[in-house]
């Protein structure tokens, strides 16, 4: 292939970001939108680049070197880089190169001052826009200049803070290339940017619009507040103009100064609204041309016409669901009330999806449950309101907002339901199933049996006949889920917990009674994953040996299931992994984030568990598990005798106090089966997971697959469309252009995960794009406390632990859990703490129930918790208040 180092920017287009990097491929693309006006310009290509690396050997071995630096040690990582700036600016460029340069500035003009930018090969993506980590120079004239500073745009790859960033977005420094543009220069009456939705609320209906006087780097640089203009609809709905004191200007000879804006300008807007509309305009065309909304840098020339001199990606908005229709959608986070908001692969959100109770649509790697017609409807709304304000209060306060707004439409009553409420997985149901523990011990058996008949029958399935079996089964797993006996139980618990609650609070002026009555309910199987790690725990401490092994386990980073082998050597070994092997026979199926069918189970990597073992083996004394259980059943039993006859003594006091003997029976009965079904699910979903990979492994050794795990970025669907080709078409087509697409899709379905993980999901989110988080709105929390919703009593001080994997878990006893969420895999930690602060979590949601059950105080739904609490502080949780103060 022949090289080229310069390419006239009007032959560029978006596909070309491997020669002339993001920059130049957007603003070739640019160039060809009819009406957009780009400056002339050519771009020095990554051919220049790769020539002037591959003849500097010394400069590889920098490369090299920072490619195998700790990404963690940033001093080493900053000298290292700027050896590598000044080596590239030192380099003398070849002949060729030089000649070729010339020549594009020739067609420009020789002296013509120009703009001298950087155009990585990892840059303005749409994943990752990397605004800002390179260089740019304006007001550059002459050869001799314009060839220093492609120099120096070559060592701008390599600053501090583009290195930092290339390593958090998994990018290798060796695998990026630099391109650099150059532009006629534009001196412009005014300049700023435009985004073409809101970069805070995610609307993509609304555009802003910085503006200020001159050259767009008093904005940039922060030298200046700008004028903003926020436009909706052709119209501008707002305004703010600042006082421009200063701009930046063009200097004769080259470069540019900051000078002072002449007084009687300064409050004067850069733009006029008319001004500013067209822009917009002229945005939402090149949006449209990118399919996404777009970062544009514009400039005023002196003619009064807008010239676009950069134009990239927004990558921090959060995805919009697909609709088929223009109508108002209003969408609730299903991670929010799964407690598991992390991004999830095609895979997993997409098994999610079909073994759902009702319709749930992706984006961002989440799944959202469409409420807008519940919203709409007078007779559901309430009853939805009621429902997710229980769970999470922030939710119902964004919903509100929104029906503020007047965002949906609210027809006569209709009576629709319009399903469920988002994250439940249930219809409504009556909870009239008396107080018989009976009936909790017939539904684990329905559960049981349904499990049993999935693991033996699944066994016989290959192929095709696989994926129309689990059609089969999924139909059997929402049949279990929407039994109306199964419902009744659930709601009987939860009902009866706010019962109580509101009622004793009432009666009593008791705070969240619940709280301790529910403590050591029966048959609580995640509650009894926690004191299960207890008992594996007593196996292990009275052997040294075996704890030190399992130390060095954990030091190692191990996790796969090899290391129980080294446990057969050692006394008491053979019995530490019968201890460990047998809990996950119970449990392995679990693991963080378990409704994500791709996260790696307990059974696949039993080391994650280690961490907390030693835990207990140090926290600890022999028969904790016991013992925690029947304390926790000897208060809640005092508690209730306590409150019987505190209520006999009032007035109606034997009503009173019968009614609530029912209610405590009915929440001590069915309150800790509410997170069976969950058990139930995922024991399931690890059945599936495990018939899949079997299929994926075929693939690998038929040669379609390059390894089993690449399956995770395929949709069920496209998972099975796959497997039916390969079965019966195995020769139709070209099977290596087959191959090559299929590779590409996967490469492009790990980069954008990748993006997703970066992103924080909303709450709510509307089909405009806005994401809402809601408000708690008290004024009954102190000064500089974190708000959150108090969902276990009590009050507790302790050392705060900011863990966001549990394999990284170091706690001791006293110990306070500061977490982003918790799911049923956490359980096993919450023995061994003191208090409980999630940032995800409502009243009902797992961490809340477990927390209750252990008598832990705790507080969920606190924003931000885990970078506003920093590991090792101090800090005092108000479960019954719901809020966190931090005292050092």
């Amino acid at each position: 292939m022949i090289e080229r180092y310069v390419v006239d920017l009007r032959d560029v287009d978006g596909t070309q970001i491997a020669q002339v990097g993001g920059k130049g491929a957007h603003l070739g693309g640019l160039s060809r939108i009819d009406g957009v006006g780009v400056p002339d310009g050519f771009c020095v290509t990554t051919d220049a680049f790769r020539r002037v690396v591959a003849g500097a050997p010394a400069l590889r071995s920098l490369l090299d070197r920072l490619a195998g630096l700790d990404p963690e040690d940033l001093d080493a990582l900053y000298t290292l880089s700027g050896r590598i700036r000044r080596t590239v600016e030192q380099i003398e460029l070849p002949d060729d190169l030089v000649e070729e340069v010339t020549g594009g500035l020739a067609r420009l003009g020789v002296d013509v001052p120009c703009a001298v930018r950087s155009s990585a090969t990892a840059e303005d993506l749409p994943t990752a826009s990397f605004a800002g980590q390179q260089d740019t120079y304006l007001n550059v004239a002459g050869p001799t200049d314009v060839l220093r500073h492609i120099s120096r745009c070559w060592a701008s790859l390599f600053t501090d803070r583009a290195v930092v960033y290339r390593r958090r977005n998994g990018i290798d420094d060796r695998t990026v290339h630099m391109a650099v543009v150059v532009q006629r220069m534009v001196f412009p009456k005014a300049s700023g940017i435009l985004f073409t939705a809101d970069p805070v609320s995610g609307n993509r209906k609304v555009a802003t619009v910085d503006a200020g006087f001159g050259l767009g780097e008093a904005l940039v640089s922060g030298l200046v507040n700008p004028d903003v203009f926020t436009v909706r609809d052709d119209a501008v709905v707002s305004r703010t103009i600042a006082a421009k004191e200063r701009a930046v200007q063009p200097l004769p000879g080259g470069g540019t100064e900051v000078v002072a804006v002449d007084v009687r300008r300064q409050d004067l807007p850069a733009l006029t609204d008319a001004q500013v509309v067209e822009l917009v305009r002229l945005g939402r065309r090149i949006e449209e041309h990118f399919g996404r909304p777009q970062d544009i840098e514009w400039c005023l020339d002196a003619d009064g016409g807008f010239r676009i001199v950069q134009s990239r990606p927004i990558t921090t908005l959060f995805p919009v669901p697909v609709a088929d229709d223009r109508d108002n959608h209003v969408y609730v986070s299903v991670g929010h009330g799964q407690m598991m908001t992390d991004a999830m692969k095609p895979l997993g959100y997409s098994m999610w999806q079909a073994t759902a109770m009702v319709p749930m649509h992706e984006a961002g790697g989440r799944l959202f449950v469409d409420v807008t017609a519940r919203l709409a409807a007078p007779a559901a709304r309430a009853g939805l309101l009621d429902a997710l304000g229980k769970g999470d209060p922030l939710v119902r306060d964004a919903l509100e907002t929104v029906l503020d707004r007047g965002f949906v439409p609210l027809p006569p009553d209709t009576g629709a339901a319009g399903g469920p409420a988002a994250g439940d997985g249930r219809s409504s149901a009556p909870s009239a199933v008396g107080t018989d523990p009976a009936v909790v011990g017939e539904l684990i058996e329905r559960s049981r049996t349904s499990v049993a008949a999935l693991e033996r029958d699944i066994r016989t399935k290959r192929g095709t006949e696989l994926f129309d079996y689990l059609e089969v089964a999924f139909e059997e797993h929402k049949r279990v889920l929407g039994d109306p006996l199964n419902i009744q139980a659930i709601m009987a618990g939860m009902e009866a917990t706010w019962w109580l609650n509101d009622k004793l609070q009432e009666w009593l002026g008791e705070k969240n009674a619940a709280d301790t009555l529910t403590l050591s309910a029966p048959d609580n199987i995640t509650s009894e994953m926690g004191l299960d790690l207890l008992d594996v725990a007593d196996v292990v401490r009275p052997h040294p040996e075996v704890v030190a092994f399992l130390q060095d386990v954990h030091d190692r980073g191990v996790e796969d299931a090899g290391f129980l082998d080294g446990l057969d050597r050692l006394p008491g070994g053979p019995a530490a992994r019968k201890a460990v092997e047998d809990y996950l026979a119970r449990y392995g199926m679990r693991c963080v984030g378990e409704i994500d069918i791709t996260r790696a189970r307990w059974h696949e990597r039993p080391g994650a568990l280690v961490p907390v073992i030693l835990d207990n083996v140090r926290n600890f004394e022999p028969g904790a598990a016991a013992r925690r259980f029947e304390e926790g059943r000897e208060r809640a039993h005092a508690k209730a005798q306590e409150v019987l006859t505190r209520l006999r003594e009032l007035p109606d006091g034997d009503r009173k106090a019968d009614e609530t003997r029912r209610m405590i029976d009915t929440v001590r009965a069915f309150i800790g089966y509410r997170e069976y079904p969950k058990y139930g699910i995922v024991s399931r979903s690890f059945l599936y997971k495990q018939a899949l990979l079997q299929e994926a492994e075929r693939l690998v050794r038929a040669g379609v697959l390059p390894e089993r795990d690449d399956v995770f970025y395929l949709t069920f669907q496209e998972f099975r469309d796959l497997v039916r080709r390969e079965t019966h078409e195995p020769d139709a087509g070209d099977r290596s252009a087959r191959a090559d697409r299929l590779a590409e899709l996967l490469r492009r379905r790990a980069e954008e995960f990748r993006s997703y993980e970066a992103l924080t999901p909303p709450r709510v989110l509307t089909s405009e794009g806005e994401a809402l988080t809601g408000s708690y709105r008290r004024d009954d929390v102190p000064p500089g406390a974190l708000t959150g919703l108090p969902v276990s009593a009590g009050t507790v001080e302790g050392r705060a632990r900011v863990v966001l994997d549990i394999a990284d878990a170091d706690l001791e006893a006293g110990d306070i859990l500061v977490t982003t969420f918790t799911d049923p895999s956490w359980s096993p930690l919450f023995v061994g703490v003191a208090g409980l602060v999630t940032e995800v979590g409502g009243l009902m949601t797992h961490g809340a129930v477990i927390a209750r059950e252990y008598g832990l105080p705790a507080v969920v739904g606190v924003d931000r918790a885990t970078r506003l609490i920093q590991d090792g502080q101090r800090i005092r949780v108000h479960g019954t208040g719901g809020y966190v103060e931090i005292l050092s």
